[in-house]
């Protein structure tokens, strides 16, 4: 069953997504980028407030891919208590050396997350590297929030070989970028592990806005029945 990830960036938006049903509550502020990054200290206030309730991800900001500053900005993400620390590979320089630099981490039992992006030509061929390095999963997003959706960069034959070629390598995978409502019924058939969303949850589907609980309930069934579906199809 794919999950649903919404990305909150305050105590009451967390709430609020926890009482609507989210499965993994995303600790992000988009007005600083694709995965710009929340405070630590509000961080610690939102995992403090949701209490172990639901699972916790958060990015680490818009970095340059640096090994030593990846290490630290995850180190002192995992220390916040949030399940899941997700970092992007941005462009195509040092990806190889950043993961090597993150697999201690890896190895101590942080659950990482690397974010490729759709519209940055992401190279597939790490995903063995991941798995090698320890990290917990990979997902695809966009890195510019233009109003273009992942969809508008990457075919669906190739979403559905990057989840196949995730779950082959035991990586969670996840889809992003920009998705609406519509988007779902698609998506669901790759059985991706979670799909995320931000805009489509928020007033005029834009990201900096707060969210809107009639707009997750009403994605929260669509997923449900979609996921429905894709179950009774694959038993018969």
């Amino acid at each position: 069953m794919t999950k649903l990830l919404a990305s909150v960036t305050n105590v009451s938006e967390a709430l609020l997504a926890v009482d609507a049903g989210v499965d993994i509550i995303d600790l992000k502020n988009p007005a600083e980028g694709a995965l710009g990054a929340l405070p630590l200290s509000e961080i610690g206030e939102i995992t403090r407030a949701i209490d172990g309730c639901k699972l916790i991800s958060a990015t680490i900001g818009d970095l340059p891919m640096e090994p030593e500053l990846l290490k630290r900005a995850t180190e002192h993400m995992a220390a916040t208590g949030v399940d899941i620390v997700k970092i992007g590979f941005f462009g195509s320089a040092n990806h190889s050396a950043c993961i090597k630099a993150l697999q201690p981490l890896a190895a101590k039992g942080v659950r990482i997350v690397a974010v490729l992006f759709a519209d940055q030509n992401p190279d597939f061929a790490l995903l063995p590297e991941l798995q090698l390095a320890g990290f917990y999963g990979v997902m695809l997003d966009t890195a510019q929030k233009n109003g273009n959706s992942l969809l508008d960069y990457i075919s669906v034959n190739d979403l559905q070989g990057f989840v196949e070629l995730a779950l082959s390598h035991k990586l969670e995978s996840g889809l992003a970028g920009s998705l609406r409502l519509d988007h779902v019924p698609g998506l669901i058939t790759l059985a991706p592990g979670y799909i995320g969303f931000r805009g489509a949850l928020c007033a005029n589907f834009e990201r900096i806005a707060a969210l809107s609980s009639n707009k997750i309930n009403e994605l929260r069934a669509v997923l449900h029945k979609c996921n429905t579906q894709v179950a009774d199809i694959a038993c018969t």
